[in-house]
């Protein structure tokens, strides 16, 4: 694919390292809010193979703040049958083992207006690309960093060609790490990893076969074999004629641990072609094999995310095996976290230190989140690793997904029914009515939104007041029962107020502030709520 809006973006307000899946929702995420950015990708092209991935409520959510939500439930039900299942067993042709999830969805229509789904990155990253570009974003690709330097005033990249080696060089005010698990940026800057390090040499094995027979009267998403050949697991597209079958651990563990988790260390066809036959359980089945990618389970977290203007977001922060599909979805929060923040700095809204919180917040959940991959990967994998690596009890999944909590003494994350909008959780989502139309909380979100209950008009009345001292905030209000109708009459025991109090969301959905009741001096009390969140004054 050709560069893309190239010409005058050798500066940029904010410079992206990588245009995958992290680096492009970066680029969009900053396209809203009317920052241009420039990311520099090293492949010429995306890769064609048919990596699947699972996209959570929150993702969704944000997808939906896009403007994409739709496409992209479109071009999923293209490659995946919706609301599939997550089940265990022996093989594609042998007994169940175990029902994972039993639906993707089941139970989601309480917390979000969105549902999970399973889409290829293939399909998802042109819908992506299209958008970031659409809004003045620029895209490098086939262009390789060699060098990142830093100071008072910005950073600026080297790089240089992969096919002709010509160097080329970037400026800009910021520059957010989204380039992987072998990140060049956060190997330049000297950040370290830590965590449980690795516990496989896994295998990706990409393969054209007719799976019909096994597969195709079950809404299976993600199927597990675990068997004495091997434990991993098959995605299949929506036909079950061809998918990939990742794998973990080959022959028995306790046998010869070191050979059982180097899975990669045979990628012959012959080789291959065995591996599916096993998972398949079927051992004259014909398969032809379309590719293969090698790839280490880790389970690791970048020791900080932020080293003064860089940022690292998605693989370059955090590694996990890819059990409850959390890694890319954690990489595109991340993604958004600091959007909205680098908007408001290079707005002149915030103060420089709101970029601190990037760290201490995006850090906390990426590691907690790690952990629950690994203890899915201990627990439907290699169960073998129990004894020796401790890991921690699985929570429930929307707790990942939507519970995580920042700064908070409550802890790291909480069901997301019982956050009832605390300071530091995702803003719940309910059922509104806003000038006769059905919209969801979540909707009228993405600036600063002021919340105040029925009886709330001081506060309406405090913003007025606030213009002066906060220039170009983009600040929304909503009294409930006058700007929005609240036909369950839930929204003020949800947002943990009384009919005279006040919630302040920040841009990204997250409660940044609130008041149970109304306050002696509203326009004060939201006046220091404000500028605590920004950083000001």
């Amino acid at each position: 694919m050709p560069n893309s809006n190239a010409s005058a973006a050798e500066e940029a307000p904010v410079l992206i390292a990588g245009g995958g899946l992290v680096g492009l929702c970066a680029a969009a995420f900053l396209a809203q809010r009317g920052i241009r950015s420039l990311a520099i990708e090293r492949l010429k092209a995306s890769s064609p193979l048919p990596r699947a991935a699972f996209f959570h409520m929150r993702t969704m959510e944000l997808f939906r703040s896009l403007g994409i939500e739709d496409l992209v439930r479109e071009r999923s039900a293209l490659d995946f049958v919706p609301e599939g299942a997550i089940v265990a067993l022996e093989s594609l042709s042998g007994r169940k083992l175990a029902d994972i999830m039993p639906s993707l969805n089941e139970g989601v229509e309480a917390l979000s207006p969105c549902r999970r789904l399973y889409l290829n990155q293939p399909s998802l990253e042109p819908i992506l690309r299209e958008r970031a570009l659409a809004a003045g974003a620029s895209l490098i690709q086939g262009a390789e960093i060699t060098d990142v330097h830093q100071d008072a005033g910005g950073v600026s990249i080297a790089t240089r060609d992969v096919e002709s080696g010509v160097p080329r060089s970037f400026r800009g005010k910021y520059l957010i790490a989204a380039d992987g698990g072998h990140s060049k940026v956060r190997e330049l800057i000297g950040i370290g990893l830590a965590g449980r390090g690795v516990f496989s040499n896994s295998l990706t094995i990409y393969f054209t076969a007719d799976l019909s027979p096994w597969v195709r009267d079950h809404a299976w998403s993600v199927i597990y074999v675990n068997n004495p050949q091997l434990s991993g697991f098959f995605r299949t597209n929506r036909t079950a004629q061809a998918g990939f079958l990742g794998v973990n651990t080959v022959g028995d563990y306790k046998a010869d641990p070191q050979a059982a988790t180097n899975a990669a260390a045979d990628v012959s066809e012959s080789r291959m072609v065995e591996l599916v036959r096993a998972g398949v359980g079927v051992p004259d089945l014909n398969v032809r094999i379309d590719g293969y990618s090698r790839w280490r389970a880790t389970a690791d977290v970048a020791q900080t995310f932020r080293d003064r203007r860089i940022f690292l977001a998605g693989d370059a922060a955090h590694l996990m095996p890819p059990n409850g599909g959390f890694g890319g979805n954690t990489g595109i929060h991340d993604a958004h976290n600091i959007a909205w923040k680098l908007a408001l700095i290079l707005g002149g809204q915030a103060g420089e230190r709101l970029l601190d919180s990037y760290d201490r917040e995006r850090r906390p959940v990426a590691k907690f989140t790690v952990e629950q991959a690994f203890s899915r990967y201990v627990a439907r994998t290699a169960p073998w690793l129990k004894a020796a690596q401790a890991p921690e009890p699985i929570i429930d999944d929307p707790h990942i997904e939507l519970g995580y909590l920042y700064d908070s003494a409550q802890g790291t994350h909480l069901d997301p029914l019982t956050t009832l909008g605390m300071p530091g959780s995702r803003a719940p989502h309910l059922w509104l009515k806003k000038s006769g139309a059905r919209v969801s909380s979540i909707d009228l979100l993405g600036k600063f939104v002021l919340f105040a209950g029925s009886k709330g008009e001081s506060w309406i009345r405090a913003v007025g007041n606030l213009q002066n001292a906060f220039p170009g905030l983009p600040l929304d209000t909503y009294r409930i029962g006058t700007d929005v109708e609240d036909p369950e009459a839930r929204f003020e025991q949800s947002y943990g107020i009384s009919s005279a109090g006040a919630s302040l969301v920040r841009p990204d959905g997250f409660v940044a502030w609130r008041s149970p009741s109304a306050d002696a001096d509203c326009s004060q009390a939201l006046r220091g709520a404000i500028a605590q969140t920004l950083c000001v004054g």
